[in-house]
């Protein structure tokens, strides 16, 4: 732990290394309360859960079409144009849908400012994954930087929505999308006035093909296997309230995907200041392997204390496997398609997640959650299967 501790305290003390991660942790924190924010104010306004979540669903995937292309503009570019467009066109959308109800307007015009919002959502995530690759050149400063801004993106999704939460005890679901609101406002120039910038670069002179990354195998089979994997997730987010709600305790789930939350930090934590000897792609495959057994025994355990127990070792693997995914991306991505590489790997996330909810959410109603895990530990063995192809030299 020592040496551990050794390690992170080196490396924050990198110039403007701590900085930049306060930033990226302030700046993400509407990627961690929007969803719900959005759904309980729509709720309130239309009276209607369905009706507000199909809204969502339309933000999560105008958010997701929108990513790639906002990728490719930054990677031509630079990240100013794009993030002073959608830090301006975001915030008037998202007020829109603030005062819908103030300003009379139809629910017919919320799905398309919905869209809107989703579309001009700033890719502050991506290009804080893109900043780590242009600001440390060593592998291992690399992985520290990648695990240490995975375990702040599970904060962000730790704290958001406790401070919704907070919020909802005073006021209503209004002043919670408000709180939101401001984070998406302020998130842009906050990223703009940090240092980030200063370490940009641009390959301006490389040919680029029309298909951009998706022309690389290795990428390609990098995504497949991101959707795979967060598929998994996605069956887990609906698993442990399904579980929960069978059980009669409805506030289980939220200790149980805390639970998991914590788990998957810590493994972050360590994974960042470990030194391991095998490749990126082998330890892919190991964390991946080892994650399946505790989400089959989910399937198969009655005990609370033995569920919570496995939910947390479940979450252990998780920041590392997304580390992993994460530097291969940038191992396998050119210069010329630094950006546009990590939008295509949030756009496989946020698809994997929602299709695995979607699924999730027909097997718990009709088969009950044991089926929910049973199928997340299959898809965790696809995931690791699919991971073995990645270490295959694609022919020249």
């Amino acid at each position: 732990m020592r040496r551990l501790l050794t390690h992170y305290a080196v490396f924050l003390r990198l110039p403007d290394v701590a900085r930049l991660l306060a930033v990226a942790f302030i700046a993400r924190m509407p990627v961690g309360m929007m969803s719900l924010a959005l759904l309980l104010h729509l709720r309130h306004v239309s009276g209607s859960f369905a009706f507000a979540g199909g809204i969502v669903g339309t933000y999560l995937v105008a958010m997701a079409c929108a990513a790639p292309v906002a990728g490719r503009i930054v990677d031509r570019s630079g990240p100013r144009g794009v993030l002073i467009a959608t830090g301006i066109v975001q915030p008037l959308a998202l007020g829109l849908l603030l005062f819908a109800q103030a300003l009379r307007l139809p629910l017919t015009a919320l799905p398309p400012l919905a869209a809107l919002s989703g579309a001009f959502a700033p890719p502050i995530s991506t290009l804080t994954r893109t900043l780590w690759r242009h600001r440390f050149e060593r592998d291992e400063d690399r992985r520290t930087a990648f695990a240490i801004d995975t375990v702040l993106i599970e904060l962000n999704f730790t704290i958001g929505p406790m401070l919704i939460a907070l919020v909802l005890l005073f006021g209503p679901p209004a002043a919670a999308f408000a709180m939101a609101t401001l984070f998406a406002l302020l998130s842009t120039p906050i990223f703009l006035l940090s240092p980030a910038l200063r370490y940009w670069r641009l390959a301006r002179d490389e040919k680029r093909h029309l298909l951009g990354p998706l022309t690389d195998v290795r990428l390609l089979r990098t995504y497949v296997t991101a959707v795979a994997l967060t598929f998994m997730f996605g069956m887990i987010e609906v698993g442990y309230p399904g579980y929960a709600t069978a059980r009669g305790q409805p506030a289980l789930a939220g200790v149980l995907i805390s639970l998991v939350s914590i788990g998957s930090a810590s493994g972050g934590f360590a994974y960042g200041g470990l030194h391991l000897r095998a490749s990126v792609e082998r330890q892919l495959t190991g964390f991946l392997l080892v994650m399946v057994l505790p989400l089959a025994a989910q399937a198969l355990v009655t005990s609370v204390g033995a569920f919570a127990a496995l939910a947390f070792v479940s979450g252990v693997l998780i920041a590392p496997s997304l580390t992993a995914l994460t530097l291969l991306v940038t191992q396998y991505a050119p210069a010329r398609y630094a950006t546009e590489a990590f939008t295509w790997m949030s756009t496989c996330v946020v698809m994997g997640i929602g299709a695995g909810m979607a699924v999730a959410g027909q097997l718990v109603e009709r088969a009950g959650a044991s089926a929910a895990f049973a199928v997340a530990a299959a898809a965790c063995v696809v995931a690791t299967l699919l991971s073995l192809s990645l270490r295959i030299k694609p022919q020249r």
